[in-house]
Formats: C-alpha cells, structure tokens, sequence
C-alpha cells in the first residue's frame, strides 16, 4: 500500500460557511503546507473570479515542491480558467449519480460521458494533466462508475476521484467501492472524504486499504458542513495503523493547524485528536499512575512525534501518585494524613470551579492540611 496526499485546505477548506482566506493567508498556507511535505495541493478554483485566478497565478510563481492542482467543473469555461493559472494539474469534477445528474443538471448519463470525452482531452492539449472528479460517487450505480473510469482513462485522464460528497459512507462499503474502481483501473483512484457521519478518516484509511493511492485531506478537517477528512488524522493514522510514511513532517502538524485555526476563525476542541490542547493531557489516577511507571502504558504513541509531550492535571479522578508527584516536583513531601486530606480538597475543588487547580491552589491546599490555616477559601 501506498498514500500520497493531495491536501486541499486551500480550496475545499476554504469552502467552509463563513471562511474566507485573503491572498497573503493562501500564499502563506501554500508555503507551510509546502515546507511540511505535503506533495500535492489543491489551491483554488480558478473560474470563481479573476482574484482567485491571481492567488493561484502567485503561488505557482513560488517554486514550491508540491504538485499545485486547480478545480474546476466539467465544462470549456473551466477549463480555459484552468489554462491561465500555469498550474499542470485541473480537476475537472462532474456529477455522477442519477440524483445529480436529474435534479440538479436535468441531463441523463450520455451527456456525462459526452462532457468528459469532449473536455478531458481539451485540457490535455493546453498541457494540464487531468483528474476527473466524481462528485457524488458514493450515490452513483457502480456499472455507470466503471463506465465513467472507463470513458476517463480513453479520454487521457491521468486520475479518478471518487468522492464521497455528502459523507454516507462507511469503511466496509467504502472498500468495497474502491476495490471494484481499482481492479478496473489502469489510471489512480482518489478518495474524497467528507465527514457528516464522522467517518471521513476512518473512510480514507480504508480507501488506502483497498488501492486507492491518492487522497484528499484539510488541516484540522475543515471544509463544507462537517468538514473534510482532517490531514493530521490520515498523517498519523497511515503510520501508525498500516506502517504508511506519507513524508510529511509530523514534528509540525500542530503549527499547521494553529496556522489554519487563526486564518480560518474556526477553533478546534481541547479533545480534538493528534493536535487538539489537551490531548496529551492527563487526569485519571489509574491512568497517571501508569504513565509515570511508563509511558506507553497509557499513550500509543508518542507526543513526541507531534514535538508535543504529555502532561498531568489534578482533578476529581486523580489518586495518590498524581497528587504525591505534583506535590513533589514542588518540593513539598506530603505525610499521608495530608494526603488524604488535599486528594479531598482537590476533588470538591474541581466540583466547585469547573477546573483544574492551579500551582497556587495546592500551595494553599498544603498549607490548609498541614497548618491548619482554614481561613483560605477557594
């Protein structure tokens, strides 16, 4: 098995409701993305107007590493869009269920098949290799799919993407789709996740699994409604679950990702998996108690490998060892009578203020337990 990512942040993550990157914020996302090995990009929408166009033409002008692809809809005037952005690479997307292609372009599937042979050799000859992009494939009959891979390859295309545009599926039909598209394929097959179910990871990884070599990714997931497959989670989870390196720096995911929540306005939650705050973080006795015995008792893999470390709280599910080893790294040895007293004031503290205390709370914790001084009040 093998995975390259095509990030598309910078186009499908801009698609969010309510998110608008300016000019200097792409151009500045292209390069980080770039300098953490991302190897393809998707940057934009060229047709949109002529300032996208612009923002596309500039960063094709920084001499990144990364494959720099643009999208567009199955039609001349994308693809004439396309031409001016000096981008070697368009993703050409065209509906492919009979859902879209009744209701929303009121044609039948000839005409779908007509526009990819009439369109992926137009964009050929003005030198861009081509992906035809299947919007709403995990809604479309499979026999028309393979008809659909089969047009694309004798048209010149160079890949097919597969896209799971409202997040229906799950893993199990997921391979199934992508083990028939592979075993018919002579070109790549890409899978495009979307997230509504939750699955959007958990569908990409299993796209790998059953052939797909491409995938699409944004940072932190974002992307229309419930977002996109998150780049960091498919970075993490093809190492660590299938041995895939994607050559993307890991020691930077979490720089990416503040990067993307402060241009983006949309923040991520603490628990948020590989780059959210406090998902290193530690509170439960049980749980600290293994981890100071050794790490791997309670981490699956290292923080580390994000240039992150782990870290304890005391709360309202912390023991003895969290308390006794907080306290100590403050240099204050606890008698167990003062121990039993502070694991007290420690929880109804937690209870009392929704949060964990702080350096100057269990000084003033020992010094209640130890001298008795009750006149301090949380």
């Amino acid at each position: 098995m093998m995975a390259i990512i095509n990030d598309t942040t910078l186009r499908d993550g801009e698609q969010t409701a309510g998110v608008a990157f300016t000019a200097d914020e792409k151009i500045a996302l292209a390069r980080e993305l770039d300098d953490i090995g991302v190897p393809e990009m998707e940057v934009g929408i060229p047709a949109m107007s002529s300032e996208e166009t612009e923002v596309i033409q500039h960063i094709s002008t920084l001499g990144l590493d990364a494959r720099l692809i643009v999208w567009g809809r199955m039609c001349e005037q994308d693809v004439m869009a396309a031409r001016k952005c000096h981008v070697g690479f368009a993703n050409l997307s065209v509906p492919v269920s009979d859902i879209h292609i009744e209701h929303k372009l009121r044609k039948d599937r000839n005409w779908i098949l007509d526009q990819i042979r009439q369109y992926v050799p137009m964009a050929l000859d003005m030198g861009m290799d081509v992906c035809v992009g299947c919007e709403d494939a995990s809604r479309a009959d499979m026999d028309f799919l393979l008809k659909v891979l089969e047009t694309a390859q004798q048209a010149g295309a160079w890949r097919l993407r597969f896209a799971d545009t409202l997040g229906l599926l799950d893993p199990f039909e997921t391979r199934s789709c992508i083990r028939q598209l592979c075993s018919a394929a002579d070109i790549g097959i890409e899978m495009h996740a979307h997230n509504d179910l939750g699955l959007a990871t958990a569908n990409t990884l299993a796209a790998i699994n059953a052939g797909a070599t491409y995938v699409n990714t944004t940072v932190n997931g974002l992307g229309e409604r419930a977002g996109n497959a998150p780049l960091e989670e498919v970075v993490m989870g093809l190492r660590h679950l299938y041995g895939i390196e994607t050559g993307i720096n890991t020691q930077r995911l979490c720089e990416v990702s503040q990067l993307v929540t402060t241009i983006s306005g949309r923040m991520i939650a603490p628990n948020k998996c590989i780059v959210g705050s406090a998902v290193f973080t530690h509170e439960s006795g049980i749980h600290v108690d293994g981890l100071l015995k050794n790490a791997i008792n309670y981490e699956g893999f290292s923080p580390s490998e994000l240039g992150r470390s782990h870290s304890t709280v005391l709360g309202k599910h912390s023991g003895s060892h969290a308390v006794m080893d907080a306290y100590g790294r403050m240099g204050i040895t606890l008698t167990s009578e003062e121990l039993l007293v502070i694991i007290d004031r420690i929880r109804m503290h937690a209870m009392r203020t929704k949060r964990n205390p702080n350096p100057e709370d269990l000084e003033r914790f020992y010094l209640e337990s130890a001298f008795g001084l009750t006149t301090l009040t949380s």
